[in-house]
């Protein structure tokens, strides 16, 4: 999708090229509580997938599920230490991103999230 906008120095229009597929594959990524507490974990340091199992609380084989729906669209690395896997962000902005949807709830989109789907 092209976008106009006012960007030049002397308010005349530029055109930007953005890839909305891309990051909508990003937000579907993200679209689940239990990847984004596996993101809110990683943005803290890396950890084993052990660990991320006992922080989501959820089975080894749900949570790697997981893992491998964020490694897929490009958010979480891994790193084999023997028997033992480790995962970690491979951005910064990722955590950054998600810290700025919570402060989009903070400032009044969590009342337009809830009431989206016809509740009063």
């Amino acid at each position: 999708m092209t976008m106009i906008s006012r960007d030049g120095a002397d308010g005349s229009c530029v055109t930007t090229r953005h890839d909305h597929e891309a990051v909508a594959a990003v937000f579907r990524a993200l679209a689940e509580p239990a990847r984004l507490q596996i993101v809110h974990s990683l943005a803290d340091g890396e950890r084993r997938v052990v660990d991320l199992v006992t922080e989501v609380g959820l089975a080894q084989s749900t949570t790697s599920a997981h893992l491998a729906v964020l490694r897929e669209a490009g958010l979480v690395a891994p790193r084999a230490v023997g028997r033992s896997t480790y995962y970690s962000l491979t951005t910064t902005s990722l955590g950054a991103l998600v810290q700025r949807a919570e402060e989009l709830l903070d400032e009044g989109l969590h009342a337009v999230v809830h009431t989206h789907g016809g509740e009063a």
